[in-house]
């Protein structure tokens, strides 16, 4: 190992990621590495968009969200031939490790790289869906969570004032983490999520018990959904019931931005400085994950085979204090 490693960010973006490839940044200049930065994700390595990192390059970062290295989503690089163009900019560099922080297509690409080529990757977990297998926590799900959790407080000020149902649609494609548990802390009637099935009766059937007495309803809905997403639910729900009064908000990418919360930038850090300590042992091919608030290791090849959802007990969890019922 020559010490040469690069950091990428890939795909969704997520508030903690700056916090993320400041650690690894400092962690690695600390323990006589040469940190390179890379630009706009995979697409920024296939075309070289590669510098070298200095400690004052991340210095004012942490508290910003989104990443300043940038990112992207690359088809290009779901092919073997954009693998090598980004393996072949490595090696001009003489660069063989490379630390991506991102989600599941993110790690399912860096995995690809180093099974093709000599180059060893260190995945950390950034997606905001808190949705990868071997890790309790993903930088940017605390974050989104609160600014989800702060819309829908609002929401329900105006909801309770006008007597009204609200749907409302927060990210989550194939995992209902964010849904649920904003369900939870907002005191939603309903989470509408793309683990269960046929959960529009679930909407009907407090619907149909709701009466004046009820200021507002909350109905939070997964875009993901086996439902459809939070227009399609809420009308068909409202020919169903045409005399309620139903309003739409999509929250939509205002979940990504923001100022990383604390525990993001704490989780972050530490991510970014085991990520360092596993090149330093020489471990290949995994990903940093949290378990029981401390840095674990877990093989890429198994994050990216394996699905992490939100369990039928989790749900019925959630329904024994009423979230989900009248």
């Amino acid at each position: 190992m020559n010490r040469k490693t690069g950091i990428l960010t890939s795909g969704g973006d997520a508030p903690g990621m700056n916090a993320a490839i400041r650690a690894v940044t400092r962690a690695g200049i600390n323990n006589g590495f040469e940190m390179f930065g890379v630009r706009k994700g995979y697409t920024g390595l296939m075309a070289g968009d590669i510098f070298r990192l200095e400690p004052l390059d991340v210095s004012g970062v942490i508290q910003n969200g989104g990443t300043f290295l940038q990112t992207s989503r690359s088809e290009e690089f779901r092919t073997v031939a954009g693998r090598r163009r980004a393996y072949e900019q490595l090696h001009e560099r003489g660069i063989d490790s490379l630390v991506v922080i991102g989600g599941d297509g993110s790690f399912t690409g860096a995995n690809l790289l180093s099974m093709e080529t000599d180059i060893n990757v260190i995945g950390i977990p950034g997606t905001i869906d808190n949705d990868l297998y071997g890790t309790d926590y993903t930088i940017g799900y605390d974050t989104a969570l609160n600014t989800v959790v702060q819309a829908i407080d609002k929401i329900k000020d105006t909801a309770n004032s006008h007597n009204r149902v609200f749907f409302i649609e927060v990210m989550g494609r194939d995992a209902g983490f964010i849904a649920m548990n904003s369900c939870v802390a907002c005191g939603a009637e309903v989470a509408v999520i793309p683990e269960e099935d046929n959960q529009l009766e679930k909407v009907r059937k407090h619907l149909s018990t709701r009466d004046d007495k009820n200021r507002s309803t909350i109905i939070i809905v997964a875009e993901g959904s086996k439902e459809g997403d939070a227009r399609t639910v809420s009308e068909q729900i409202q020919k169903d019931f045409p005399n309620i009064d139903i309003r739409l908000s999509i929250l939509g990418h205002m979940q990504r931005g923001g100022s990383p919360s604390a525990k993001d930038r704490i989780v972050a850090s530490y991510m970014g400085i085991a990520a360092i300590q596993a090149l330093l042992d020489n471990q290949k091919s995994i990903m940093i994950g949290w378990k029981n608030e401390q840095p674990v290791h877990v093989p890429l090849s198994k994050v990216v085979k394996m699905n992490k959802q939100v369990s039928h007990e989790e749900v019925l969890c959630a329904e024994s204090i009423g979230t989900f019922q009248n």
